[in-house]
């Protein structure tokens, strides 16, 4: 299986921010995890996918994660 990777640029425009929200993020250890490689940062595809998963809500209370586990 390939590894898919989006820049920060790639990943901004995915979720319509900006690269400076992302960068916030990573120095306050929010948002999907990421690689750091010679200076560059990448995201994974797997691991952005799993982010957006953990984000996904079915009420403004509550979450998908917790109605999965109270049903």
């Amino acid at each position: 299986m390939e590894v898919v990777h989006l820049n920060q640029k790639q990943l901004a425009a995915r979720w319509n921010i900006s690269e400076a929200t992302l960068e916030r993020w990573r120095s306050v250890g929010i948002g999907p995890k990421f690689l750091k490689l010679c200076g560059r940062v990448a995201y994974r595809q797997v691991d952005i996918e799993a982010y957006e998963e953990s984000c996904l809500q079915i009420s403004t209370s509550q979450s998908v994660a917790a109605h999965v586990s109270a049903g």
